[in-house]
């Protein structure tokens, strides 16, 4: 077994590799960016090294750094993890002219698979079936439109050489072809460097299920039973569980069977994953295989009893397989969820910004937590926005979907928005329940995932409670003041309301971020009982118990915890319906500074110009592409709000631009505005 390892990445999976090396008692060697000098898994390493700035294509990216760090810290071998370099066979080759070991497939079977085109001939070959498409070598645009105009749409534009979401577009109609190849090219170039694509009949509701498979030296190989991936945005994972629901003993050996059969096609050595289609009548297609360990590989460790990465390590190092099919077993069911900093009200996009509240549920056999960020860390503009992986595991599918939800519930984020209120949503919703589950399954149930903002203005209960916290925090924030005070008895200090000639009332002033409603002012007036809440069209009397983030809440009698994050006048409240937002006007503040920015056409978060679809004195009409922005390794298209003339472009390709800062000036076409009015 090696002594000392390179880990070859960052964030949660760097973290997750080297809490099973030091397990082995194997050294590790963490290389970082700039931005990731302070990172988690720069102080889990044994040895950490800075390899250059921040963009990845500067420091992450470049095998040769990585190599000479490896070289110079007397390293044996390189761990890739998942991401950059894990599906690079040059990097696996220059590997193996320094003599040192990569702690994955060979080249050869990257190679093989790293063509989503070359990889369908291979697999056509061995007698995996195919989603019907065009993989061919001919590039030319006329041809795969063509192609898409025969198979009829939807269509599926993937990168050849993709992953993750990237690369891809749906094309619903013969109209969106052009604008999709171009932008699906654009991103395919900059995540892979290869603009090839192939174009497949898009199924529209298939479930996405993919197989585990390991390989040894020796010419052995397992399935280690399957993962359903069915539930995922922009073509990338959300949740992910295993086993698939409703997966019979038959239809999992042949799907099994048939991965086992593609790993062996290209003479694969270490751990891969097989994804299938898989539709309602039981037939399964070849979508590819990714030659690496997966984000949700932690739902096959805890059905398995196995751990991964140890099974790597056992590989790369010579050694045969630790269990042979017949071997293992399948135990209980594990669900996991990815969170994110981002936005599911505002499709999806990522977020930047500091984590200032980080709280996770505790850890058991039941909860686990992969994660490479701590409180006060900052999520950039620069890698992928996961927060975390919340798994949980437990006997059944309807008791891990219960402690999911209440993982959910206790893993508490402030400082940006995430997606844990979402998952709690979809888990909990009946369809997830009863896993009646496909790839479409977001846009199925939209209403129900995504309730309005302007719900949580109408929403009294949660109002009260953020209203009962400021009185509370004034008051300790007072309480403090007298202790230090030379007059702890001074009036000043008092913050029961009570003025002279006026009625014994404090006044709090709250709204709801990217709400359309109005400040809301709550009237409180101290009693006996607690406070004396006056809201629109209703009264309550309220009173609690702050001990720093838990706040004990009595609300016309009923009792009930709720933990609150508050950081410059923003209020979160972490409650049993979900996360709660309110911004609280602290007196002598400024209330310019909570306004929100309308304006349509403007950068959704720091990024980069990708492309200027418009000139100034383009008529454009409703939601044509004006300019197209790249940030977290994904493309945004800023589209025309409604019929009009572009006026103005303030920035070009390859600008950076920071978030809310106006891209286009629009002028709306009168008569469109008139039309729309009717």
């Amino acid at each position: 077994m090696f002594k000392k390892i390179l880990i070859a990445n960052r964030g949660e999976i760097a973290c997750r590799v080297m809490q099973t090396a030091h397990k082995l008692g194997i050294r590790c060697v963490a290389v970082y960016s700039e931005a990731d000098a302070n990172a988690l898994h720069v102080s889990m390493a044994d040895e950490a090294y800075c390899i250059g700035p921040a963009p990845s294509a500067e420091s992450y990216l470049c095998g040769d750094k990585i190599l000479e760090v490896a070289k110079q810290s007397g390293a044996t071998a390189v761990h890739p993890g998942y991401g950059f370099l894990s599906e690079n066979a040059g990097f696996v080759k220059a590997c193996e002219d320094e003599g040192i070991c990569f702690i994955g497939p060979p080249a050869s079977a990257i190679e093989a698979m790293g063509s989503k085109s070359a990889a369908k001939t291979i697999m056509e070959k061995a007698g995996v079936p195919l989603v019907p498409g065009y993989h061919g070598d001919d590039q030319s645009p006329d041809l795969l439109k063509q192609s898409a105009d025969q198979m009829g749409y939807p269509v599926l534009l993937k990168a050849t050489a993709g992953g993750g979401g990237k690369g891809m577009r749906v094309v619903w109609a013969e109209k969106e072809f052009d604008e999709a190849l171009s932008s699906a090219k654009r991103e395919a170039v900059k995540g892979f460097g290869d603009e090839r694509m192939l174009v497949e009949k898009y199924l529209t509701q298939p479930r996405h299920v993919e197989i585990q498979v390991f390989a040894d030296h020796q010419g052995n190989a397992v399935y280690l039973f399957e993962r359903d991936c069915s539930v995922q945005r922009r073509h990338q994972k959300v949740l992910e569980e295993a086993p698939a629901p409703g997966m019979t003993e038959q239809l999992r050996q042949q799907m099994g069977e048939a991965a086992v059969k593609a790993a062996q096609a290209i003479n694969y050595v270490g751990a891969g994953t097989v994804e299938f289609l898989l539709d309602k009548g039981g037939s399964f297609y070849f979508m590819e295989m990714n030659t690496r360990l997966q984000v949700e590989h932690p739902v096959t460790e805890l059905i398995s009893g196995q751990d991964l990465v140890e099974w790597q390590l056992q590989v790369a190092a010579g050694n045969r397989l630790p269990l042979l099919q017949q071997d293992l077993r399948l135990k209980g069911h594990a669900l996991e969820a990815r969170i994110y900093a981002e936005d599911p009200d505002n499709d999806f996009l990522p977020v930047t910004g500091n984590l200032t509240y980080l709280r996770t549920p505790l850890e058991s056999q039941h909860v686990r937590i992969d994660s490479g960020v701590r409180e006060g860390d900052e999520v950039s503009v620069y890698y992928d926005p996961m927060i975390a992986k919340l798994i949980v595991w437990d006997q059944s599918r309807e008791r891990a979907l219960s402690r999911m939800s209440q993982a959910l519930l206790e893993f508490r984020v402030a400082g940006m928005k995430t997606n844990t209120g979402f998952l709690k949503r979809l888990v909990d919703h009946p369809a997830f329940q009863r896993a009646d589950l496909d790839t479409s399954f977001i846009d199925k149930h939209e209403a129900e995932l995504f309730p309005s903002v302007d719900l949580q203005a109408q929403d009294n209960r949660n109002v009260a409670i953020a209203a009962l916290f400021v009185l509370l925090k004034q008051r300790q924030s007072s309480a403090m003041a007298a202790q230090t005070s030379s007059d702890p008895y001074s009036p000043w200090f008092n913050l029961s309301g009570w003025r002279v000639n006026e009625s014994n009332q404090q006044r709090v002033k709250l709204s709801v971020p990217n709400s359309e409603q109005p400040s809301i002012e709550v009237l409180a007036e101290q009693t006996s009982e607690g406070y004396l809440l006056r809201l629109v069209g209703e009264k309550m009397i309220v009173s609690g118990q702050l001990d720093q983030d838990r706040l004990i809440v009595k609300l016309n009698g009923h009792q009930t915890t709720v933990f609150v994050a508050e950081s410059e006048g923003h209020i979160t409240l972490f409650t049993e319906q979900g996360t709660r937002e309110y911004i609280w006007y602290k007196p002598g503040l400024e209330e310019h500074a909570f306004e929100q920015d309308e304006g349509s056409l403007t950068a959704p978060m720091n990024g980069t110009i990708v492309a200027v679809l418009a000139d100034p004195g383009t008529a454009v009409d409703t939601d044509q592409g004006l300019i197209v922005m790249e940030a977290m390794k994904m493309e945004y298209t800023i589209r025309a709000p409604t019929k009009g003339l572009v006026t103005e472009v303030f920035f070009k390709e390859g600008d950076l631009v920071d978030e809310g800062v106006q891209l286009v000036a629009f002028e709306a076409d009168a008569d469109a505005d008139a039309k729309d009015g009717e």
